[in-house]
């Protein structure tokens, strides 16, 4: 069973930085690197997920594959 990212950002870079959003409550800045691979990465502090532009249909289960 898999269960939806709590954000999805669509982004055109495969290098992104991710701070939790919202001020205070958020968490340290990390960079993250999305590989070609998956075209996206999940954020370890907040499960936000980062999907790089054309490949927002792609699965985990099916990678190449438009859901």
């Amino acid at each position: 069973m898999s269960f939806d990212a709590p954000e999805t950002k669509i982004v055109e870079s495969h290098k992104v930085a991710c701070d939790g959003g919202e001020g205070a409550l958020g968490h340290p800045r990390v960079w993250l690197h999305i590989p070609e691979e998956t075209g996206y990465v999940e954020c370890g502090y907040c499960d936000a997920r980062y999907v790089l532009k054309g490949r927002e249909g792609e699965t985990a289960e099916n990678p190449g594959l438009k859901a």
